[in-house]
């Protein structure tokens, strides 16, 4: 009888993760090695910093996940390991130890799109709920898209940045304004302080045809992002950006900056879901921790007839849960690979 427990394997950016989920829902472990305080010096993620702490790492997290779950390896049905899209040197470390374990114990091996786990994660606190199809919107560092989600691992792009991942904008903006990386948590935390309606700055809606018709869907932060530097410097492009303590009104320009960029995921997210006829949002990536968009998201999804859905705050960072989750339903499907399967940074 399938116990229908995977392991999954995570290693596509800075966290080194495993975790055993059985049925796709049913969380037995979780272990994540964090790499945030080595890259924080840089201000970003490094790649080479990155892959070196995944080979010191993984063999410790796959070992403790097991540990954790109370179980052996020959007790797995599966192992579940990201092969797409990440930083390529950090991938092929999460890979060849995932091979490793499916060969030592003659596993079948998953190879599951780190996207299409990050939309899973939203929907596992439900495992009963009929979710599908919906909007997802992935929201984090690397990623600011709509989809349209038609199942497990089913995923179809309507839209997308032009320029920054909400993100990569949080993190430039925090360090304009002297937070510490990463940005989002940093902006959140100073946002406490500050009143969100104090300065009206920019928000992108993407402009209809020149013949007229539907606007069309996406998003855009680089002008936001210019917009608070030269809130911060004034008009002089060439001005050096002041201390942070000589920054006027910081939590309010940390307020004001959140604001706009949560009210373009949420307008952006309701007009997808309109559109397309779906009374379903499903949020995911590191951004859904996010308390205002939370609030804000559910409170205008409410008043249009509509539902939004987030993972737990554990499960929106990279993770290796929404991996093994993924695993499974891609596993009953038949989605396997050989040991000859090869990552993608893309």
């Amino acid at each position: 009888m399938s116990s229908g427990l995977v392991l999954g394997i995570e290693s596509s950016c800075d966290e080194t993760a495993a975790a055993v989920v059985a049925h796709g829902h049913d969380v037995r472990s979780s272990v994540v090695h964090s790499q945030i305080a080595m890259h924080a010096a840089f201000g970003g993620v490094v790649p080479e910093l990155a892959g070196r702490s995944h080979v010191r790492e993984t063999h410790r997290v796959i070992a403790q996940a097991i540990d954790e779950a109370g179980i052996t390896p020959n007790e797995l049905d599966a192992v579940a390991v990201t092969t797409r899209p990440g930083l390529i040197g950090s991938l092929l470390v999460g890979l060849s130890a995932a091979k490793a374990v499916a060969l030592r114990h003659d596993l079948p091996l998953v190879p599951v799109h780190h996207i299409e786990a990050h939309v899973w994660a939203a929907t596992m606190e439900q495992p009963h709920a009929q979710l599908f199809p919906a909007i997802a919107l992935v929201v984090s560092g690397g990623h600011t898209d709509l989809y349209r989600a038609t199942g497990p691992g089913e995923l179809e792009r309507i839209a997308t940045t032009l320029d920054d991942a909400a993100g990569e904008a949080f993190d430039k903006v925090a360090w304009m304004l002297g937070l510490a990386y990463p940005g989002g948590p940093s902006i959140a935390r100073e946002a406490e302080e500050g009143d969100p309606a104090a300065f009206r700055f920019p928000r992108y809606r993407p402009k209809p045809p020149a013949g007229g018709g539907t606007r069309p869907l996406g998003f855009s932060f680089s002008g936001l992002k210019t917009a608070i530097l030269y809130h911060i410097r004034g008009q002089d492009a060439l001005a050096a950006t002041p201390a942070p303590e000589d920054i006027p009104r910081r939590p309010d320009v940390a307020a004001s900056f959140q604001e706009a960029v949560v009210d373009a995921l949420v307008v952006q997210a309701i007009a997808a879901a309109e559109e397309a006829g779906l009374e379903r949002i499903l949020v995911a990536g590191g951004v859904a921790c996010n308390t205002r968009l939370r609030e804000k998201l559910h409170a205008a999804a409410a008043e249009k007839g509509l539902s939004a859905h987030f993972p737990a705050p554990a499960f929106c960072t990279d993770n290796a849960v929404m991996i093994a989750g993924l695993g499974y339903p891609l596993l009953e499907r038949g989605a396997t690979a050989g040991l000859g399967v090869d990552a993608s940074p893309r």
